[in-house]
């Protein structure tokens, strides 16, 4: 049986705001090498949440058990190793945000070459194939003011992909695009996780496209008491339980 690549049990995350509390329970949660997941939930209800502590951005309470490829990772926030989880981040993670977040001085090659520099993974010939590949070949010598919408998403999927990561943390990755350069986005995303191998979870609330591309959801169980809201996420769903 392959080892899951994320795998989490009794995680906690809890947020205080002036006059509510917010707890998120995580109290099992087994990623496969191979899976394509979406996080879905609606707003202030812990997707958000889950995501920062997948992307190890944010530490569960202690007593967790966290692991990213065979890595403790639940350890290394306990001891604070911060250089160790920031090498993990650079090296088994790849990003996608809603906006693209790309750095406006540098052109598309540079925007895409810089996780390859992070992760010590210096790779042109791959640059140049995703590029052919999510057709922005003719585009990698200009900088992100000059590219639509679509285009500077394209990039930023070249960019989360190019040093080769384990994981891809996609959040609201087509929330900012037209119907077209959604399904075109959500197609590209899914062809390269097919040609590269790497786990993908996103978040998205856009549950036709989900659909559409058949993306196993996963939803919270929500309950609340007084003051305190509870989200609890549970992937695979407990045996009889069919997921979302």
């Amino acid at each position: 049986m392959t080892a899951p690549l994320v795998h989490i049990r009794d995680a906690r995350v809890p947020r205080i705001g002036r006059d509510r509390r917010f707890v998120l329970e995580v109290p099992a949660f087994d990623i496969a090498p191979d899976a394509v997941i979406a996080l879905v939930a609606p707003s202030g209800r812990g997707k958000s949440t889950l995501i920062n502590l997948l992307a190890l951005a944010t530490p569960p309470d202690p007593g967790a058990q966290f692991t990213v490829a065979g890595v403790n990772v639940a350890a290394l926030w306990a001891r604070g190793r911060h250089d160790h989880l920031a090498r993990i981040r650079a090296s088994l993670y790849g990003y996608v945000v809603q906006t693209g977040a790309l750095l406006a001085s540098l052109t598309a090659r540079e925007n895409i070459a810089l996780t390859q520099r992070l992760a010590g993974r210096p790779d042109e010939r791959l640059i140049d194939a995703l590029a052919e590949r999510l057709g922005i070949r003719a585009l990698l010598s200009d900088r992100p003011a000059s590219l639509s919408v679509g285009e500077r998403q394209r990039v930023a999927i070249a960019r989360a992909v190019a040093h080769r990561p384990h994981l891809v943390l996609a959040d609201e990755p087509t929330a900012s695009l037209d119907p077209v350069n959604t399904a075109t986005v959500m197609d590209l995303l899914l062809d390269l996780r097919g040609a590269l191998g790497f786990g993908l979870i996103i978040a998205s609330h856009d549950l036709e496209t989900l659909d559409r591309f058949g993306i196993a959801r996963v939803e919270p169980t929500l309950t609340a008491q007084g003051a305190e809201t509870r989200a609890v996420f549970v992937y695979p769903a407990p045996s009889g339980e069919p997921p979302a």
